[in-house]
């Protein structure tokens, strides 16, 4: 159990899946970018190693390769790092049961990654049959990038076809003639630490010759590697088939 244990989590992914596990009574330190009303230790990327000190964790979790740094430096410090790069959907689902036993909830993760596939599998059930629409996710727009890692597999998994990344590898910049020549249907902006704030007319001046319906996301729904990523899917699936569903 994770009675009396002390966790900070330096990656959003990390603290709402921890939130999801009904375990959010551990977290005792996040970052500026994680929302749980907790005290502050830095960004995702510039931590306040003397401010995590302070806190005297017993875990501290961090994800993804560009805080591979980060997890090298806290184990350097004696800390125990819990350390997730999921690259894939699947990846994603299985951290969920990895973090789970990192902070002594081993039946915590397993239910919530079992639920995010029944929630997948009726998703498939509602998309099943209808047309695949390409679409193009861009989760960075100067200079634009397709988004990669498990963006790619959560497009299709919405009812969706999506040439511009191979499941599992990283986001990448690309160029206009790139994207046209793909023809996306659809455009979705979830753009990295801007929330849902991000004028879809970022596209039009472009002066892409593109006719594509655009929608804007919350950037945790597909950036995020966490129970969200399941609400963005079934979020995308509704704006790519229309009238599907999400659960809330």
């Amino acid at each position: 159990m994770t009675d009396g244990l002390r966790i900070v989590s330096l990656a959003p992914s990390a603290t709402a899946t921890i939130s999801a596990m009904g375990a959010a009574d551990a977290l005792v330190g996040v970052t500026t970018h994680c929302e749980a009303d907790r005290p502050i230790v830095g960004g995702w990327l510039n931590p306040d190693y003397d401010r995590v000190a302070d806190l005297d964790p017993d875990l501290v979790c961090t994800c993804d390769a560009l805080q591979a740094e980060i997890r090298d430096e806290l184990r350097g410090r004696g800390y125990r790092v819990h350390h997730a790069e999921p690259a894939t959907l699947d990846d994603v689902l299985s951290s969920f049961a990895d973090l789970g036993r990192a902070i002594g909830r081993p039946d915590a993760g397993e239910r919530l990654a079992a639920g995010a596939r029944e929630r997948l599998d009726r998703v498939g059930e509602r998309v099943a049959g209808r047309p695949r629409p390409t679409v193009y996710c861009e989760e960075w727009s100067d200079p634009p990038m397709a988004a990669g890692n498990w963006v790619p597999d959560a497009a299709v998994a919405a009812g969706g076809s999506y040439p511009f990344v191979e499941p599992g590898a990283r986001s990448r910049e690309v160029s206009a003639a790139e994207v046209e020549a793909e023809a996306p249907d659809y455009v979705v902006l979830h753009v990295c630490g801007r929330g849902d704030r991000v004028d879809p007319s970022v596209v039009a001046e472009r002066d892409w010759n593109v006719d594509a319906e655009i929608h804007v996301l919350d950037n945790a729904l597909l950036n995020q590697p966490s129970p969200n990523l399941i609400q963005g899917i079934e979020a995308l699936a509704d704006a790519l088939h229309g009238g599907i569903p999400t659960e809330r």
